[in-house]
């Protein structure tokens, strides 16, 4: 698959079931984190907000979301029902995606950059 050059670009590289599920994402990331910039990085759409923020991007049976170790150890408990590891969480295509919690995860994140941030000056 050819590396796609932007965010729109990726999302419309999948059927549209997935397409849809990856736009709610995007959506999400945007409203709850609007200072954060949209690009495409590792080869799926990154978002950085004094540094990386999240990652989200669409395998064969689920949409990998990306929110760094510490996104991961915070929320742990909550993401106890999805497949993980020490940076992502897998969200199976047929099950609805966990759009309250994914919005905590951000504000978490976004959160913890911005304090990294006040913590530099």
């Amino acid at each position: 698959m050819k590396p796609a050059k932007n965010v729109d670009a990726y999302i419309a590289l999948f059927p549209a079931d997935i397409q849809l599920k990856l736009e709610q994402i995007r959506q999400l990331i945007k409203t709850t984190a609007p200072e954060a910039t949209e690009q495409i990085s590792y080869g799926m759409p990154a978002y950085k907000l004094n540094g990386p923020l999240v990652y989200f991007g669409a395998y064969t049976k689920h949409i990998g979301f990306y929110p760094t170790a510490s996104g991961i150890m915070e929320f742990q408990k909550q993401i106890a029902a999805y497949t993980s590891s020490k940076g992502a969480i897998q969200f199976p295509f047929n099950q609805q995606l966990p759009l309250s919690l994914i919005k905590k995860i951000i504000q978490f994140r976004a959160k913890e950059n911005l304090q990294k941030l006040k913590t530099k000056k």
